[in-house]
């Protein structure tokens, strides 16, 4: 199976051609921001935390992962010059890969107005350069979809998951990559993913990796919700039962390795198949680790809830008759009146995973994208904890 791509130079396939902005740090955001509203197909990555680089190392790889996402063209990066983040750092390693890349300094730009005129100025020769690029036709072993599951509820565990799971192994018998995530929300799954995994090394990652999770957010003294409100109204009860809806949107192939993200290193798929990954169970923040894990498209599954992204589209799925609208771009609430089956939703959604990788716009693709969220695990809890980055 085949569909239309922007081959890129290192030999992955955009689904998109955007050129991304990076603010390395928030002083330079609303430069960035002023600069990026003149132009289509643009989109901003700020970093929110700091301007400082010890202790934030996670940040700064997704940054640099981001940019190297098949979906960018090209890529301007820009910092306002007083912070311990220099623009070449985050440049040099994205440029490496032969992505065109330009960089600014507001401080020797002269300032705010002259550092928006440069910035025009170097975004209209990086969409110049992204515009060079057209549709060809590539296999759909160039493609990766990150899957991921919010504003669960009763539904999700009957119908939207196992529908994304059965496009899941669908998927990988065409040849392509799918990434699932959320390590929290596969407590108590343990076993069933062991029994997928090709050698013991990978299980071991597996039980390590949750247990870290559950560390993370488990510290005795705080108080820190892992299940929503909007979970508990529709309907879902305990931790383990959200879990066991989460894990059949896994599907049931072979596990090949679970990808990580962290402040030493960030993990790609080597080879066609599935994965697990350290993807966050928070929305905004799972699309960037998505990025940085070289996907282009998610499928994500939701009772009636939204999520977007402006440089990965989102196909939505949704089985709640009570909730669905025109947000949704795969009605599964047949599966729930029991007039479709798991199989015909997962062949609806393969087919749409194709037209959007041709760039066919998802439903609300345009429309209220969220920001993109950069989410790093805090390295003195890290460390408190005794948790080591180690593959």
């Amino acid at each position: 199976m085949e569909f239309m791509g922007y081959k890129r130079p290192d030999g992955s396939v955009g689904i998109r051609n955007k050129v991304l902005i990076i603010s390395v740090d928030e002083c330079c955001e609303g430069i960035a921001r002023h600069i990026a509203k003149d132009f289509d197909d643009v989109v901003l990555l700020t970093n929110y935390y700091t301007c400082m680089l010890g202790g934030n190392e996670e940040t700064f790889n997704q940054m640099i992962e981001v940019g190297k996402n098949p979906n960018v063209s090209a890529c301007l990066v820009i910092a306002m010059g007083c912070g311990s983040i220099l623009p070449e750092q985050i440049a040099n390693p994205i440029s490496k890969i032969g992505k065109k890349v330009l960089c600014m300094n507001c401080i020797e730009s002269g300032g705010t107005k002259k550092s928006i005129e440069l910035g025009k100025q170097m975004m209209n020769e990086l969409v110049e350069y992204s515009n060079s690029f057209e549709r060809e036709p590539v296999s759909i072993e160039k493609l990766i979809v990150g899957v991921k599951c919010g504003g669960s509820d009763t539904s999700s565990g009957i119908a939207s998951n196992p529908s994304v799971g059965n496009m899941v192994d669908k998927f990988v018998d065409l040849g392509g990559t799918a990434i699932g995530g959320e390590l929290m929300e596969l407590l108590g799954c343990e076993e069933v993913l062991i029994e997928r995994t090709k050698n013991k090394e990978v299980a071991e990652k597996i039980i390590s990796l949750i247990k870290n999770e559950e560390n993370r957010w488990s510290v005795e003294g705080t108080e820190v919700e892992t299940m929503s409100i909007g979970n508990s109204i529709g309907g879902l009860t305990t931790l383990e039962e959200k879990s066991m809806g989460a894990l059949h949107k896994m599907g049931s192939k072979p596990i090949i390795d679970v990808l990580q993200v962290n402040k030493d290193f960030i993990d790609k798929p080597k080879e066609p198949g599935f994965y697990l990954s350290e993807a966050t169970m928070l929305c905004g923040g799972s699309a960037v680790n998505y990025a940085s894990y070289g996907a282009q498209i998610i499928v994500w599954t939701t009772g009636g809830a939204g999520f977007n992204n402006p440089l990965i589209p989102v196909i939505r799925v949704s089985g709640n008759e009570d909730l669905i609208n025109d947000d949704i771009d795969i009605d599964a609430t047949g599966v729930m009146k029991g007039i479709e089956g798991i199989n015909s939703v997962g062949d609806k959604i393969i087919e749409k995973i194709v037209q959007v990788a041709n760039g066919s716009l998802t439903n609300v693709e345009g429309y209220g994208e969220a920001t993109m969220s950069l989410y790093q695990k805090d390295q003195r809890v890290e460390k408190l904890l005794n948790i080591p980055c180690k593959r």
